[in-house]
């Protein structure tokens, strides 16, 4: 089991009883977990891109999260039952869910921004509920990647390094977000493209 102490400063803390599903008995440290979750995420990936997904439907993003933690964590794909320092209530999860789903499906029909843009806007919506117990950014990315080539554009770069590990490109990254906490979305759609 990855010890409290282990753990990633960048990752949303995993409660004991999250910590306790992990799935591989083998995995005793930080490198080793992310290792594996990225070998499962590169599988999540192809199946992402390997056909036409309803990209709009609570079923496909819960099964996208699935899909890239099923061989690490028994939670994978399952909303969150506690409380973060970020993201929604547990007990909202659906609801906010629902309503990022309905309005970009909205932006989608009626075109109301870029493809860039529709997509980020749909990420930010999609990493500020925070459903999962993790794993919420790498997620939001692969939605947004799978989104924006289904509307024809291509995959954002999302500043061409590794988001997980502490980084400058992480902490930039985070300070996108932040921005689009304040409705500016520019550096965010700049960084995604770097």
């Amino acid at each position: 089991m990855i010890e409290p102490a282990n753990a990633d400063d960048h990752a949303t803390p995993l409660t004991i009883g999250e910590r306790d599903e992990l799935i591989p008995t083998h995995i005793t440290s930080r490198n080793e977990l992310n290792r594996l979750e990225q070998q499962n995420i590169a599988i999540a990936d192809i199946w992402a891109f390997s056909r036409k997904h309803y990209i709009f439907r609570e079923r496909f993003l819960k099964g996208l999260h699935r899909r890239m933690f099923n061989r690490v964590w028994r939670w994978a794909g399952k909303f969150r039952t506690t409380e973060r320092n970020l993201g929604v209530k547990p007990h909202v999860i659906e609801t906010e869910l629902r309503m990022v789903i309905d309005d970009a499906r909205f932006w989608a029909e009626n075109k109301s921004y870029p493809p860039d843009e529709l997509a980020l806007r749909f990420h930010h919506r999609l990493v500020s509920v925070h459903p999962f117990p993790n794993g919420n950014g790498r997620w939001s990315r692969l939605a947004a990647d799978a989104l924006l080539v289904q509307l024809g554009g291509t995959r954002f770069t999302w500043g061409g390094a590794d988001l997980q590990a502490a980084s400058e490109a992480r902490d930039k990254y985070m300070s996108t977000l932040k921005a689009a906490d304040n409705h500016d979305l520019a550096p965010l759609i700049a960084f995604a493209r770097s």
